[in-house]
């Protein structure tokens, strides 16, 4: 038996740190603040480069097409961004939907 289950049904989608982002938190660990989230990423929309200064960051493409650096990744692409280190600008050219984990607290700068 696993100690902690996340059902999506029980959840609900939350505006995430940018305009066209949206967040469906799965877990959130008490001591060091990092979470597991859906990120879903609206059609169109442009997110700006960004660090995460206390968090390392992992991103596994469910569905859609997420433009970086003129490469276009779909579903199946996994990305890892460690902590304090600059990444995007990210484009969403479809509703893109990820599986994403940080291992520290969710701080965009």
């Amino acid at each position: 038996m696993f100690p902690y289950v996340a059902l999506t049904k029980d959840k609900g989608w939350q505006p995430g740190p940018y305009e066209g982002v949206e967040l469906l938190i799965l877990h959130k660990h008490e001591s060091t603040r990092g979470v597991v989230v859906l990120r879903k990423f609206k059609a169109g929309h442009t997110i700006p480069a960004h660090t995460h200064p206390d968090a390392n960051e992992w991103a596994y493409v469910l569905s859609g097409e997420w433009e970086e650096s003129d490469i276009t990744y779909t579903s199946g692409a996994l990305f890892f961004a460690p902590k304090g280190v600059r990444h995007g600008p990210h484009v969403a050219r479809t509703e893109v939907i990820s599986l994403t984990i940080f291992d520290g607290p969710l701080i965009v700068v």
